[in-house]
């Protein structure tokens, strides 16, 4: 039998991706050696640095070079003198385009060790997932400005909701749904914002009718910020649009004690192209260079490319290494209470591994 070889495409980006993605590297490493794989990692410099030296984010051929690996496993990108809508539309949107990643997914679960900022929540009383709509919804390119420095200045952006796209996206949602407790929340505002959100209402409306035994429930985005403070308990699995998603899981991370350990998968579920992992923190140049960035979020981001690589069992053994560390041990960075360094916490995950393994081996 051939041992599989994953050619990953590794784009450590900027601040503290670059201090991040090493040790999450080697966790890869030990787990492909413990599981039966191996990796082929391909470096790219891509991001604002390389942008301070070519006027881009990638290079003009980026897409074909990336088109040619398995998956793409990303730090951070962003860096102060670099407007964010630059990085953004520079390098992640396009990748996510180029690839129909048009699955943003989000984990929000309160692991072992970890203290939520919310009262009384028990190791696991948080535990759902967001389904994030990627590619299309409030994060289009269509509209513009007019009148640039005068008093009469005009800014009009659009969204775009197709009906295609807004299906794919529920239709995942719904078959994640029915995998977990058959529960779907829906984050809308069809109140206030009449022609898209209605749109959207509808179609899931109508995709409900195809799975009589599935609990849908609509809720107005205020309200449903709100419950997720108020009672993440009840939620399963999330369906949302592009903006709503993206602040709707910035939030999540919140209340499971920190965003820098949270993890992001923007994925093409049929696999024909590459799907992306990375953490939610982004690049903190306020804190690159010191030895404060917290690996986890990117060791997580590890173990949601491990599941979608098929090599669940590995993907879990990095997860439970986490919550090993965090549960068992002081070593933490200081976004969540601690005071050990990048390394230190890097070292105690790679430390704990075999010993996380052989146990949920022998479970």
């Amino acid at each position: 039998m051939t041992t599989p070889n994953y050619h990953i495409a590794v784009i450590p980006g900027d601040g503290i991706g670059t201090e991040v993605m090493p040790p999450a590297q080697k966790l890869l490493e030990l787990a492909g050696r413990r599981y039966g794989f191996s990796f082929e990692w391909e470096e790219f410099e891509w991001g604002c640095e390389y942008y301070s030296r070519t006027g881009r984010m990638m290079s003009e051929n980026g897409i074909e070079q990336l088109a040619e690996c398995d998956q793409i496993f990303l730090g951070a990108v962003g860096f102060p003198g670099v407007p964010d809508h630059v990085s953004l539309w520079g390098l992640l949107i396009p990748i996510r385009r180029a690839f129909q990643q048009y699955i943003n997914l989000r984990p929000v679960k309160l692991l072992a060790g970890i203290e939520s900022p919310l009262r009384k929540i028990p190791a696991g009383g948080i535990d759902f997932l967001v389904v994030r709509e990627n590619n299309e919804g409030e994060y289009s390119e269509s509209g513009g400005r007019l009148y640039r420095g005068t008093p009469q200045e005009l800014a009009i952006q659009e969204s775009i909701f197709t009906r295609f796209g807004v299906e794919r996206a529920m239709r995942y949602a719904i078959n994640l749904a029915e995998q977990r407790k058959g529960i779907l929340a829906s984050a809308t505002k069809s109140n206030g914002i009449i022609h898209t959100m209605p749109f959207w209402d509808e179609i899931l409306r109508e995709l409900g009718t195809e799975h009589p035994d599935l609990k849908i429930s609509e809720y107005h985005i205020d309200a449903l910020a709100a419950l997720f403070v108020l009672d993440p308990a009840r939620f399963d699995v999330v369906v949302a649009s592009n903006l709503f998603g993206d602040i709707l899981t910035d939030l999540g991370a919140a209340i499971i004690g920190s965003i820098g350990i949270a993890p992001s998968a923007n994925l093409n579920p049929e696999g024909r192209f590459p799907s992306m992992f990375e953490p939610v923190h982004g690049s903190a140049p306020d804190i690159a260079g010191q030895g404060k960035a917290n690996p986890m979020g990117q060791v997580w981001a590890a173990s949601m490319m491990l599941d979608h690589l098929g090599q669940e069992e590995a993907g879990k053994a990095l997860l439970d290494t986490m919550e090993h560390v965090l549960e068992k041990t002081s070593v933490r960075t200081p976004d969540i209470g601690g005071s050990s360094t990048t390394d230190e916490v890097s070292d105690a995950l790679v430390a704990a591994f075999d010993q996380v393994a052989n146990a949920g081996a022998t479970a």
